[in-house]
This record gives structure tokens, C-alpha cells and sequence, in this order.
């Protein structure tokens, strides 16, 4: 069975507040007519402060797409290793263990891949798979939960480790105006976070079941608009009433696999808003403390993207208030709309390894903690 071990995280060193947002929102905006709004709006989110890869004064100039990319793919090869080398350590194994990179991030392009230059010069094996995700959004990190855990399923004993990286920064756009694009420059931050996803062994959620759900003709809710000064973020006003369409797929993955979505002993959510998580506790019956480790992401870092999921996953390990055989459901929502969901149940089988996997570490060397770098 496939277990998503303890994710790594990371966040920049430049911070700014829910004060240092207001401040600024209305001090750029001041004629803007629906100001009050925005304003309201950002207050709403709960964010307290966010991370950002360059210092506000850099963030809020707009040198052109070209610039921007270059130090997207810049920061990404900066930051990006020692996130991976941590969650290595977290899952104990070695890069030469890694059969599958999945790469997720919608905030910059590269082709090749990181995953390319992770490969070249990380000691990733040149057999080592990889597959790049950028355009499901912040559904993304959900996404690449369950990919991994299909890659599991069809290859018996492999290892996926997974990279979200996330520079929402990068595509601030100056000349958007709209209330929706005021209030994603208050609500998105900057992170990367990585994970291993074990075929064998390990510690963390052992996972069961996965799943995919669209929300017919949602399809213009979130989207970029591409153009010569990059990505414009278009998020319509409807967006925050997806969970009444997106709770019944929640509810049906866990039926048809014997468990109530209403009982669970953890849930690890996307957290877009706090409308989204105000409004899934209400659809599936269930407190709003269950969903505590969303509201932190949220409120330290903002929504992340598709690091959302691996870093509330990180804060329940962190807790470390689950059991064995604890139930849970991990959930990312993002363009579509869609939905990408799975179950699994925790699991401290610390590093116990079947004769296949101890097999494999005798040939490949594999099966020692690595030193650690951070």
C-alpha cells in the first residue's frame, strides 16, 4: 500500500501582513469605486501574513513576462532541493530510490521540466520518471497525491516523490482591477513543499482510495487569461459556492468505499478561503475544528496553491494526535472546476519493508537514512 510520508515545507524570508496588504490596497487604489469591498473582502480571508520570494517593492513593479520567468526558474533551483532533501529524510530514503517525480506549480513555466535539472543534479536515477503538472491549479497538489498513488498501485515497491512549487507572486498584475484580482493580491502566497509517497513502509497516511469530480459548466470560475505580461488570474464571484456541488462527490468517494465522509478522524482540505471550509463543514455535517490544519495554511501563509495540501498534511503530523487506523480524506479543488480526492488511513509502520522492498535495498544500496541538509 502506498503512504504519504511527512511533507517539507518552506516559505520565503519576505513577509507581508494583513496590515502591510490593507495599507497598500489603499494606498494604490484609493479612487478605486468598489475599494470598500475589496477591502472587506481581504479582511474576510483571515489571512494573517504570507511569504513572498522578493521584497514588496520588487513584487508590485512589473519588469515583463520574460523577467519574471527567469527568476521564477531561478528561485525554483534555489529553493527546491533542500525541500526535497528533507522530505528524502522524512521518508528515509535516498534520491536512488526515487522511481517517479511529479513536479506541480502553476505560477511559472519550464521546458524541460524542473525535473529535468532535479535528475541532473540531484542523483535522481536518468531512469527516474517524471511528470509535470501545470494547469490544474491549486488542484494540483491533490492531483499529484493521487497520481502517486496510482503510480504505486501499478508498480508494486516504487517511490514518488512529490514537488509543489509555488511563486503566486510572480503573477501579480498591476493593471487588473477587478474586485476578484484585489482580492487574490490579499489572499496568495509563495512556498514549496515536497513529499514522498512510498510503496512500501514508511509512516503517514496509507492511502485507499482516489478520485476525480468536475463541476459541469464551471469551467470559466478560475482561469488564467495568458497574455504578453504573462498570467492574468480570473476568479469569479461564484467560485466560493463550489462546495455545495463539490460536498456530494466527497460524500459518494466515501460511500462507495464503506465509510461515512460525515465521521472521519481527519480531513486535510484545500483551503481557498474561509468561505470554502465554512461551507464544506456545513455540507458534510461536520465541526469547523476538523478542518484546522486548512485554517493555519491559511492564515500563516495564505493559499499556497498547490502546496496547501502537503503543508496541512505536514501540520497533522506535526500534532501528532492520530492514531492508527485513523480514517481521513485529503481533497484539492482548483480549475474546472474540479475536484481531486482520496481516502487513506494513517499508519506507523515506521520503516517496515516487505521482502520485496528489502530485496531491492540490498541490490540498490537503498534503505539508509541520508544525511541530512537544511
Amino acid at each position: 500500500m502506498a503512504t504519504l510520508c511527512k511533507p517539507a515545507v518552506s516559505v520565503p524570508e519576505h513577509v507581508i501582513t494583513m496590515e502591510d496588504t490593507l495599507a497598500l490596497a489603499r494606498s494604490l487604489h484609493a479612487d478605486h469605486p468598489q475599494l470598500p469591498l475589496a477591502l472587506r473582502l481581504i479582511e474576510n480571508t483571515g489571512v494573517t501574513k504570507r511569504h513572498i520570494v522578493q521584497p514588496i517593492e520588487e513584487t508590485l513593479r512589473h519588469p515583463g513576462f520574460e523577467d519574471r520567468n527567469v527568476l521564477y526558474e531561478a528561485e525554483a533551483k534555489a529553493r527546491v532541493p533542500e525541500v526535497v532533501r528533507r522530505a528524502l529524510d522524512h521518508a528515509e530514503l535516498r534520491p536512488a530510490d526515487i522511481d517517479m517525480i511529479v513536479y506541480v506549480s502553476c505560477t511559472g513555466f519550464m521546458m524541460p521540466s524542473l525535473t529535468a535539472w532535479m535528475i541532473n543534479t540531484m542523483g535522481f536515477p536518468g531512469h527516474t520518471r517524471q511528470l509535470p503538472i501545470a494547469q490544474l491549479g491549486c488542484a494540483a497538489g491533490g492531483a499529484a497525491i493521487n497520481r502517486a498513488h496510482d503510480f504505486c498501485r501499478a508498480y508494486p515497491g516504487s517511490n514518488v516523490l512529490i514537488v509543489a512549487c509555488e511563486f503566486c507572486s510572480l503573477c501579480y498584475q498591476p493593471t487588473d482591477l477587478g474586485v476578484g484580482s484585489l482580492l487574490s493580491n490579499g489572499l496568495f502566497g509563495d512556498a514549496v513543499a515536497a513529499a514522498v509517497v512510498r510503496g512500501e513502509g514508511g509512516t503517514g497516511i496509507t492511502m485507499e482510495r482516489n478520485g476525480s469530480h468536475l463541476v459541469p459548466d464551471t469551467t470559466d470560475w478560475i482561469a488564467y487569461s495568458v497574455r504578453a505580461t504573462g498570467f492574468h488570474f480570473l476568479l469569479d464571484k461564484r467560485v466560493p459556492t463550489t462546495m455545495e456541488p463539490l460536498a456530494p462527490a466527497l460524500r459518494t468517494m466515501a460511500d462507495q468505499h464503506g465509510w461515512d465522509a460525515t465521521g472521519l478522524d481527519f480531513y486535510i482540505i484545500h483551503a481557498g478561503g474561509p468561505r470554502i471550509l465554512d461551507d464544506l463543514s456545513h455540507f458534510l455535517a461536520v465541526p469547523p475544528e476538523a478542518f484546522r490544519f486548512s485554517r493555519g495554511t491559511l492564515t500563516e501563509y495564505g493559499n499556497i496553491a498547490s502546496a496547501v495540501v502537503l503543508d496541512a498534511v505536514r501540520r497533522l503530523f506535526d500534532e501528532g494526535a492520530v492514531g492508527d487506523g485513523a480514517r481521513g480524506i485529503v481533497a484539492g479543488f482548483g480549475p474546472g472546476i474540479t475536484a481531486e480526492m482520496a481516502l487513506g488511513r494513517w499508519t506507523s509502520s515506521g520503516g517496515a519493508v516487505s521482502a520485496a522492498m528489502r530485496d531491492r535495498q540490498i541490490l540498490t544500496g537503498a534503505g539508509r537514512s541520508p544525511e541530512r541538509v537544511s
